[in-house]
């Protein structure tokens, strides 16, 4: 049962209320048994359709009903609440998203809204939950992605980590969402580079008549690859036994930099805490060599004895 002509059905029976089976079968090409299952099908959403015999008779919503703005089938009501938490779960809209999954569940028909509420309340996520540290406004965030799409500049209001506002002028080249914030990349003409900005910062945007030609550009490498070369405080360069495939797979570029070296490869990076870095190292479950700082080694020392402690002796047999 085709769900565009069950929507059909139902709009048939909003414009034209009180037509028999057999005029409502001909005019969707159906025959009249199949008339009464779509009737059936959206009683069972909710939606009070009626049926009366005789000459004032024919199908009609029950008088006074009003029809939900939104109409989904259940798998796309499935889609939208699932793809909501989601949204929620990862940090991508959190209390927008939240407000949108209630006015979403209040529109559905009765049965439809228990059903996707009852998904929303017995659904867990393997991902942990992130936060972004603020949510960027809806009004930039849609601003920069005009801009993108229609290659326009855009004049913006930023203010830098140490609090500084500066006034901006960008070609934005995409956006990216990590880790529970937005970021926007393009050529930033006040630096005269291309350059990566947290969209949470961006305190204004305002569309420029001017145009900027597309260029071929890889938005997520960019980002991941400039936030791994934040000058956090330790500088770290270590060497894996194994090929650069291998590591490319399992270290992310948000990391640091892989460089091939013979059988194995280096990994260069910034880190602010080196106990993470050590148990990052560990982790991996490859052979390592750390080039520096010292304070690493230190870290993965002290790594492997808490390790160590944790096993503790062997019963005696």
């Amino acid at each position: 049962m085709s769900a565009h002509q069950v929507l059909a059905f139902l709009e048939l029976l909003q414009s034209s209320p009180g037509l028999g089976g057999t005029a409502l079968a001909a005019r969707l090409e159906v025959d009249p048994r199949t008339i009464r299952r779509y009737a059936d099908q959206l009683r069972d959403l909710g939606i009070p359709v009626e049926a009366a015999r005789g000459r004032y008779g024919g199908y009609r919503l029950r008088p006074g009903y009003k029809i939900p703005p939104l109409m989904f089938s259940e798998a796309e009501a499935t889609a939208v609440v699932t793809g909501l938490l989601a949204a929620r779960q990862l940090g991508l809209a959190a209390g927008d998203a939240e407000s949108a999954l209630g006015k979403v569940q209040r529109v559905l028909p009765v049965a439809l809204r228990e059903s996707t509420r009852a998904v929303a309340d017995t659904l867990a996520f393997t991902l942990p939950s992130v936060s972004a540290a603020a949510p960027p406004d809806a009004g930039v965030l849609l601003t920069l992605a005009s801009a993108a799409r229609e290659h326009r500049r855009v004049r913006l209001g930023y203010v830098s980590w140490n609090g500084t506002e500066t006034e901006r002028e960008l070609d934005p080249y995409g956006m990216v969402f990590h880790s529970g914030r937005w970021y926007a990349a393009g050529f930033d003409h006040r630096s005269g580079e291309v350059r990566t900005f947290r969209i949470d910062r961006v305190v204004s945007a305002r569309l420029a008549p001017d145009a900027f030609k597309p260029v071929e550009f890889d938005t997520v490498q960019h980002v991941t690859s400039s936030l791994a070369k934040v000058p956090y405080q330790h500088a770290v360069t270590v060497r894996f036994g194994v090929p650069a495939e291998v590591a490319h797979a399992r270290v992310p570029a948000t990391v640091g930099t892989l460089t091939p070296d013979g059988d194995g490869v280096i990994l260069t990076a910034r880190a602010e805490r080196l106990d993470g870095m050590a148990q990052m190292i560990a982790g991996l479950g490859w052979p390592f060599e750390i080039r520096e700082p010292d304070a690493l080694r230190a870290a993965v020392r002290d790594l492997a004895a808490r390790l160590l402690t944790g096993i503790g002796e062997a019963p005696q047999r």
